[in-house]
């Protein structure tokens, strides 16, 4: 319980870096269980579709940065705030669908969870 009131805590104030988030998505993705992980990469595959179809320029490249975004979920799955590691419009444009976006119903709140996008020819 002081652990989630401290991270919640640590939220409102903007202090938790991209490394210290992607640390709680790792260690929160760890703890699923089936259907819960099962829901999770269902959920983000339904934002990430969507996503890219909206965010990739004109026409296509041959290739796309690869970037990570983590996002931190509340009780009813919606995005809270997110991380971005990556620099490229892409990349930036992908994170605001995110940042906007609901997911699974996660079994705690706050859930942090993260998107590793790497382009494989």
């Amino acid at each position: 319980m002081l652990k989630e009131m401290l991270t919640v805590v640590l939220l409102s104030s903007g202090t938790i870096e991209f490394n210290e988030a992607k640390i709680h998505a790792d260690r929160d993705e760890a703890t699923l269980h089936a259907p819960f992980s099962s829901n999770l990469v269902e959920s983000q595959g339904k934002v990430a579709g969507p996503a890219f179809a909206a965010c990739i320029p004109s026409p296509p490249p041959s290739s796309l940065p690869s970037f990570t975004i983590v996002f931190v979920l509340d009780s009813a799955g919606k995005a809270q705030k997110t991380w971005l590691k990556g620099d490229s419009q892409f990349a930036t444009c992908v994170r605001d669908k995110f940042a906007v976006a609901t997911f699974f119903i996660p079994p705690k709140a706050p859930f942090y969870s993260s998107f590793d996008f790497k382009f494989k020819p």
